[in-house]
């Protein structure tokens, strides 16, 4: 079998670790990750020892963070829930957050040269697809097409 080059990740809005953990059971290899709940980011601590954190996403920059071939990110879905307001992606709080991912995404790429990261795997509840009529989840594939795309502006 050919030496292949082993898959890293990063994780944001990463909770208790669920993705780096899914991660490690696949064969990839966590390196950072972003949680800014206490309870959470001990557990990783304990847990995934290896894993280095940096806290907030909006204070974080793609292109200083360390390349990766993989970023996941479950941003925050009190907005866009059944359960919630239905505020949505872009007038809710903490929904909104998932644009501080595609900055940092869109960073890593620019500063990699298209290179990193390969991948980006979102997770949130089914009610972001219902979330403003559907506009909300076009929104989403919008802004990940955006990402490769030149000239596709992500709203701030």
């Amino acid at each position: 079998m050919a030496n292949e080059k082993m898959l890293t990740l990063g994780s944001l809005f990463d909770g208790s670790g669920g993705f780096p953990l899914g991660g490690i059971l696949a064969g990839i290899t966590p390196v950072w990750s972003s949680e800014i709940e206490p309870f959470p980011v001990l557990v990783t601590h304990k847990r995934l020892p290896q894993v280095k954190h940096y806290g907030d996403v909006s204070t974080l920059s793609g292109a200083e963070l360390e390349p990766v071939d993989i970023i996941t990110f479950g941003s925050p879905c009190q907005d866009l829930s059944i359960a919630g307001r239905r505020a949505g992606l872009h007038e809710g709080e903490r929904s909104s957050l998932f644009f501080q991912a595609i900055r940092i995404i869109k960073e890593m790429r620019e500063k990699t040269n298209g290179k990193y990261p390969r991948y980006c795997v979102w997770e949130n509840v089914p009610g972001a697809f219902s979330s403003n009529g559907g506009d909300d989840f076009r929104t989403v594939l919008e802004a990940v097409i955006g990402v490769k795309e030149e000239g596709v502006e992500v709203p701030a």
